[in-house]
């Protein structure tokens, strides 16, 4: 096998952790979290993700999966527990702050 998979989860199967408020970084862009994010999340840009140390397990968005699934390859390589979201922000349907519903 030439590549691990990453751990990753659902939209629907964050959305029913939301109400025990686990740790979600979401690394759009900040002009891009303002418009609409997950209530509780942190926004971490992916540029600087480096600088990033998380406590405990971290689940991961972004806007589509992508950018999400990059950083938590850097954070796994960091020996951090963290999950991708799959699907991103384009897949959430839970209740979002910011931006329009």
């Amino acid at each position: 096998m030439f590549f691990k998979p990453v751990p990753s989860i659902s939209t629907d199967e964050l959305e029913k952790k939301v109400t025990k408020k686990p740790q979600i970084i979401d690394v759009r862009e900040t002009q891009e979290f303002i418009k609409g994010h997950i209530p509780g999340a942190k926004n971490i840009p992916l540029g600087t993700i480096a600088d990033y140390t998380p406590k405990g397990k971290v689940y991961v968005i972004c806007q589509s999966g992508m950018r999400s699934k990059k950083a938590v390859n850097f954070l796994k390589k960091q020996g951090h527990d963290v999950v991708n979201v799959r699907g991103g922000m384009m897949s959430w349907s839970g209740a979002r702050k910011g931006g329009r519903i």
